[in-house]
């Protein structure tokens, strides 16, 4: 039962998150959403109630204990800036310029970034997992962007630059993130980053500078979808999953994230995706795949190996 549980959440927190990428494309194409109050807003909420969660249900003293950490507390500052942050930003910058399939398939290019790093930085040894995967990931990459032509893109350049640069934001995210969760509850670090990064925000796009009067009905059905199943449930479900299932099998079947997210833009959105696109598209998810299948690089300390435990929010 534990085992058909774990699998119902995952999945459910996967679902999510595809359709909350798909959904804040929406809110700002057709809702006139801006990005920055969007993450503002989505980081602020999300954060309170996923503390709120770790406060009420589990152990409510590493809600402030981490910042008992000096070291800790400047760590999280960091991650909640340059990771959490970064990775909402860019990933809504880029559904916002292009669509959510194109950005979810871009962001999830992490895993060969993260996997590159490790090598040059001789920490891992190529396998040849590894290499059918990088080469998976760009033809993925290269039929998704072009449509099979050379001479011209299928995707604005816009949506493409902050596609992979979300990527490059989850590679650190995963990365940096690692020695926190060997101390302290990943819905504490999440929960806090998350706070920190809105407040930064907050600076520059305050959350409360916002008429109110434009918003119909349907929008404020999308931003608490966004917000509460898109961002708070798809992270909690996806991390409570973690107690009946291995790593490795939530990770694979978190790859139905992207899936979520193309076919709702395809099917809800109406967005057009060329034939050369499915296969580009095709690629990334063998991508996904095998990285969540297979060991992929041959760690050599165990300190590099813990990178591949999912630490994933969209």
């Amino acid at each position: 039962m534990n085992r058909k549980k774990g699998f119902l959440l995952v999945i459910m927190g996967a679902t999510f998150w595809g359709v909350g990428g798909t959904t804040a494309q929406k809110l700002f194409h057709h809702h006139g959403i801006e990005v920055d109050w969007l993450v503002t807003t989505r980081l602020l909420i999300a954060g309170f109630l996923l503390l709120a969660v770790q406060f009420f249900g589990k152990d409510r003293s590493q809600v402030l204990g981490v910042w008992k950490d000096r070291k800790a507390g400047t760590q999280l500052i960091i991650f909640g800036l340059i990771g959490m942050l970064a990775v909402q930003y860019t990933y809504l910058a880029s559904i916002n310029h292009g669509n959510a399939a194109v950005a979810t398939l871009l962001q999830y290019l992490a895993p060969v970034m993260i996997i590159v790093y490790l090598v040059l930085r001789k920490q891992s040894v190529l396998t040849r997992v590894d290499w059918i995967t990088v080469t998976l990931a760009l033809a993925g990459c290269f039929f998704l962007l072009t449509n099979g032509s050379i001479s011209q893109l299928s995707v604005p350049i816009p949506a493409i630059v902050w596609g992979v640069l979300s990527g490059v934001a989850l590679a650190f995210y995963t990365l940096y993130a690692i020695p926190l969760l060997k101390k302290y509850d990943s819905i504490v670090i999440v929960g806090w980053a998350m706070i920190i990064g809105g407040i930064a925000l907050s600076f520059i796009r305050p959350p409360w500078r916002i008429d109110l009067s434009s918003f119909t009905g349907s929008t404020y059905l999308y931003l608490t979808f966004v917000i509460i199943f898109g961002t708070m449930l798809a992270f909690w479900f996806y991390i409570e999953s973690l107690q009946s299932l291995s790593p490795k099998e939530t990770s694979l079947l978190s790859s139905i994230e992207p899936l979520a997210a193309v076919f709702t833009t395809v099917l809800w959105l109406k967005e057009a995706f060329g034939f050369y696109q499915w296969i580009g598209t095709i690629c990334i998810f063998g991508m996904i795949f095998l990285l969540a299948l297979g060991k992929g690089s041959s760690p050599k300390n165990s300190d590099t190996s813990k990178s591949a435990e999912p630490l994933k929010v969209s």
